[in-house]
Order: structure tokens, then C-alpha cells, then sequence
């Protein structure tokens, strides 16, 4: 992990699926991964070192620690089987970042068009939404802690733009 000043860091690799499928489905692959889906809107769920964020009303994005992926998505495929879905390995498309601080709130408000203000953007919430340009997935752990996913190919740009506006520039 890299880190960058106090505020931000550079995330380890991590198992990253995109899963796409209707309520019964979804039911079915939650008890296979560990954790309820969220069914509320911009929610995410997180225990035992995996989480699972709503991106969609059908679509959720799954995360686990690196190097389980293929059997994550081996229990997930064997748990769906004859249910219609779709689930895509995007481990390698994707970083994340935390970014921590009293200040992170107001860094990330720099270059966000969300209200993160606490009645507005909850810890637990999560979107999709833009960052200096760059679409990322931003997510609240705490009061002042976020996860963000961005794509690889933007994750220099995502990180710059972000030591930039953290010095102040």
C-alpha cells in the first residue's frame, strides 16, 4: 500500500465482481458470498473482509480480498446456476483509495458535484459519481473515511488530482 501525506492511500489489490440479476437471484448469491445484498439504494453491506455495494437496482458491485476471486465467483456461478445473471471478474479493471481525515470530506468536495454532508451522504452510502472528470464509486466507511473505485487507466490522473488538491493547489 502506498501512502500518500495523511490523507490518502493507495488500497491493496482486492477480488472485484460485478453482479447482475434480479431479486431471487441476488438472494441466492448473498448467501453464497456471506452478506446480505442491499436492496435499499446507494447502500453497501461489509463484514469478514468483504463487502457488497449497490450500483444499480439490478447490479452490485462485490468485493474480497485478493487471491479469491476465482473461488468467489466459483461458489457465486454454482449458487446461480439456472438463474439469469451475469457476473464479470473486474479485478484487474479497477483501483481504490482511501481517503481519511478530518479533512476528506472537503478534499473530495473539491472535485465532486455529491452533498457530502452527513444528512446527505451517510456513512454506509454509496454511488457512483465523478471525481475531477474521472467517474469513480465513492463510498463512506466513517465519518471521515471514504473508499473510492476508480478505473485503472484513471487511477494516476484520480491520484494527482487529489495530492494536488490536498496541498492546496
Amino acid at each position: 500500500m502506498a501512502e500518500y501525506g495523511e490523507t490518502l492511500r493507495l488500497l491493496p489489490p482486492a477480488a472485484r465482481l460485478i453482479l447482475q440479476c434480479g431479486k431471487d437471484a441476488r438472494d441466492r448469491a448473498g448467501g453464497a458470498f456471506g452478506l446480505p445484498m442491499p436492496e435499499a439504494a446507494c447502500r453497501a453491506e461489509l463484514a469478514s473482509g468483504r463487502a457488497i455495494l449497490w450500483l444499480g437496482p439490478d447490479e452490485r458491485l462485490l468485493l474480497a480480498p485478493d487471491g479469491t476471486g476465482e473461488s468467489v465467483a466459483a461458489a457465486l456461478e454454482a449458487a446461480l446456476a439456472g438463474h439469469p445473471h451475469s457476473l464479470v471478474d473486474v479485478s484487474h479493471r479497477q483501483v481504490a483509495l482511501r481517503i481519511a481525515g478530518p479533512r476528506a470530506s472537503e478534499l473530495l468536495a473539491s472535485g465532486c458535484p455529491l452533498d457530502l454532508d452527513p444528512d446527505a451522504f451517510p456513512v454506509g452510502m454509496c454511488t457512483r459519481t465523478v471525481l475531477a472528470r474521472a467517474e469513480v464509486v465513492l463510498w463512506r466507511l466513517s465519518p471521515e473515511e471514504y473508499h473510492l473505485e476508480t478505473g485503472r487507466s484513471f487511477s494516476g490522473y484520480v491520484l494527482e488530482w487529489l495530492r494536488e488538491a490536498e496541498r492546496g493547489g
